[in-house]
């Protein structure tokens, strides 16, 4: 019990020791969530004794929940079969290894990642927009549509276009038996919603859950919790409305917002304590934050107190902006502090540019957050489709990318060939190759080839069989066999690309020597499951968005772009509380300074534009000004609503009408202008 209690305050201690019923913790910004959270889960465990496959943790970035398992590990007995303790999507993974048999799959499917979805599509249909077409497919997955209900309530021909597209996506999928990362959920909730027995054992399973982050989730994580929780109501969810910045991926606000009327009975405990910024800093975040009329409401209390009065920069334009910053980080770096303690954040990418171009000049290293991420190179992409091949030959997506890498040879048009040979007999590529006959092959492929391509399968049998037989000596063998770093030696970023080899080569033989008993696929599923901030180590300040610092803190940091149109964006579509929620955020990342900083003008999109100070100087009391105070929509472009005679529909835009807000929306096929106070959203 001591070891538990002994670092809490009281409001932690209180969130540790409810344990029955639903149970919301109103956790503010550096408030210590992370370890009230894991508390909590050791009290379960060590002090009331539920047994650990009872309990179920579920967070949002693979990083949060290795940190959560360290912590609450260290706290409890070791127990034969620990808590599970993971991401939503590997929950999911997980679950439909033991369960998508039951929607006539097999268990040994693959999970894609964006780029190979967005080849697929490609595939498909090459005309319209690849990301337009990733985005919507995405958008109906996880709004539980399918291609039929797609087609049926799409209005414009492209939208049209974009259901047949997202009809032949899923039978591409099904066919070759792969998964999207969307999948991992919605095929869950599928399972559980039309298997009602699974879902009260699944439930009765799981009688102890908790949901980090829970003003993250989405309408189908919400769906999902509710079937998790159909046999009971213990659901433990920790969150913050104050940092809900991912609106526009189809995170919902009211799903925390409204958590006491989604779960009757709901206990709330705030977490007000800040241990991590000065009190000075959190002074502006307070004070920009209460501007925000939707919300639960709290008001960060700081611990440490004193620090630095918030430094507002102005400057010319955006590169004496980037040379100032630039000097004041030269001045902490004198003053013996660690580049890995500096960040500097936007909110726009596109303000990045100048930026990277002054701390190049001044000599300042930095590591860019959220740029090409290390398994979307090409490189490493073509050893991940080499090592999907090997745990499954009848992997098609992955034969096609890498059977003429190294080049065999081999054209588009007979690749082709060898496909639609294959469709017709009913086999994979892998098998119409090592079952045709010499003459066969040859029908298809230039008499050079016939051999090469005997020759690549059975060079996948024999790496298979090493596989099989020792998995940490796999990548050697797969390199003495393949010669893959042959295919970048003549391209004039031949080094960096070879030693991106290298670097994969070592964290394929690290995770095997962490987890001796691991499988290929176990690897697999793993790198899938990565994610940007999987990745922060090293010693270079940090520049990032807004969103990617999002559960990051720093010594010290520096935000750009602190300007209308900038921070907040402004536009149709944007939603202002949610734009304050993002200073709010921004602000919070910060523990012993924080420099704000805003120019007169700035070049962005081809042409150089004058800018007024950000309205959220003057909001967190910064700098003198006229607060802009208007009537603020919780609805966007996108969102579906309900009208109580109209039924439900889709926001196609918002405007204003006086002190009110007016949505145009498509009901169905009908469109309607409706006052926002009329509708509810879905």
């Amino acid at each position: 019990m001591d070891k538990i209690f002994n670092t809490l305050n009281a409001s932690q201690s209180a969130a540790v020791k409810q344990i029955d019923g639903p149970l919301l913790i109103l956790a503010g910004a550096g408030s210590g969530k992370t370890k009230t959270i894991t508390s909590r889960l050791a009290y379960l465990l060590d002090v009331v004794g539920i047994a650990p496959n009872n309990t179920l943790t579920l967070t949002f970035t693979n990083k949060a929940a290795k940190e959560m398992q360290e912590r609450a590990f260290a706290m409890i007995n070791p127990t034969s079969y620990p808590p599970l303790l993971c991401t939503f999507h590997k929950f999911g993974l997980l679950f439909l290894k033991f369960h998508i048999h039951l929607l006539n799959r097999q268990n040994n499917f693959v999970v894609i990642d964006t780029d190979d979805k967005k080849k697929i599509i490609k595939k498909i249909n090459a005309e319209l927009p690849l990301p337009l077409i990733a985005s919507e497919i995405s958008r109906y997955k996880n709004s539980l549509i399918s291609p039929g209900e797609a087609y049926a309530q799409a209005e414009l021909k492209n939208y049209k276009q974009i259901a047949k597209i997202y009809e032949e996506y899923e039978t591409y999928l099904h066919e070759n038996n792969l998964v999207d990362f969307d999948d991992l959920l919605a095929l869950t909730y599928r399972l559980l919603d039309e298997n009602k027995q699974l879902a009260e054992e699944t439930s009765a399973k799981y009688q102890y859950i908790m949901i980090d982050e829970y003003q993250d989730t989405n309408e189908l994580q919400f769906r999902l919790l509710k079937k998790l929780c159909s046999t009971h109501n213990n659901l433990c969810v920790v969150g913050d409305d104050d940092q809900s910045i991912y609106g526009w991926r189809g995170a919902n606000v009211r799903n925390i917002l409204e958590f006491h009327e989604d779960f009757e009975g709901t206990m709330v405990v705030k977490l007000e304590e800040n241990y991590r910024s000065r009190a000075s800093i959190l002074k502006v975040a307070n004070e920009l934050i209460q501007h925000n009329r939707t919300r639960l409401g709290k008001k960060l209390i700081p611990t440490r107190e004193g620090g630095e009065e918030v430094i507002t920069l102005s400057s010319h334009d955006e590169n004496e902006e980037a040379r100032k910053i630039a000097d004041k980080i030269h001045k902490l770096f004198q003053q013996g502090v660690s580049a890995k303690e500096v960040a500097i954040l936007y909110r726009v990418n596109a303000l990045s540019r100048s930026l990277e171009e002054g701390l190049n000049r001044s000599g300042i290293a930095y590591k860019l957050v959220g740029g090409l991420r290390f398994y979307d190179r090409a490189e490493v992409k073509d050893l991940i489709s080499y090592i999907r091949l090997i745990t499954n030959p009848h992997d098609n997506f992955s034969m096609k990318r890498i059977i003429n890498k190294p080049k065999r040879g081999l054209g588009k048009a007979s690749v082709e060939k060898i496909e639609l040979a294959a469709i017709a007999k009913a086999i994979s590529m892998y098998d119409f190759i090592k079952e045709s006959s010499v003459a066969e092959l040859e029908a298809l492929v230039k008499k050079k080839n016939t051999q090469t391509l005997k020759n690549f399968v059975a060079n996948i049998d024999d790496v298979m069989l090493v596989a099989e037989n020792s998995t940490y000596d796999f990548v050697d063998t797969l390199e003495e066999t393949f010669k893959l770093k042959d295919i970048y030696k003549n391209m004039p970023d031949a080094n960096e690309r070879i030693a991106n080899m290298d670097e994969f080569y070592g964290l394929f033989r690290d995770f095997i020597k962490q987890s001796p008993d691991a499988t290929l696929d176990e690897f697999l599923n793993e790198l899938t499951l990565q994610s940007d901030q999987d990745e922060i180590e090293g010693e270079s300040i940090y520049i990032m968005s807004i969103h990617a610092s999002k559960g990051l803190e720093f010594e010290h940091l520096f935000i750009i772009g602190m300007e209308e149109g900038f921070l907040p964006l402004i536009g149709d579509g944007s939603d202002t509380e949610e734009e304050r929620r993002l200073g709010y955020v921004a602000f919070t990342r910060a523990k012993d300074s924080l420099t704000l900083s805003h120019v007169n003008s700035r070049f962005y999109k081809g042409r150089r534009t004058d800018l007024s100070k950000s309205r959220f100087l003057t909001e967190a009391g910064l700098c003198a000004g006229s607060l802009k105070v208007e009537q603020n929509t919780a609805f966007k472009k996108g969102d579906l609503v309900r009208h109580k005679i109209f039924g439900p529909g889709r926001v196609l835009a918002v405007s204003k009408a006086g002190r009110e807000f007016k949505l145009k929306i498509n009901f169905g096929g009908s469109h309607r202008e409706i006052l926002a106070s009329f509708v509810e959203r879905l």
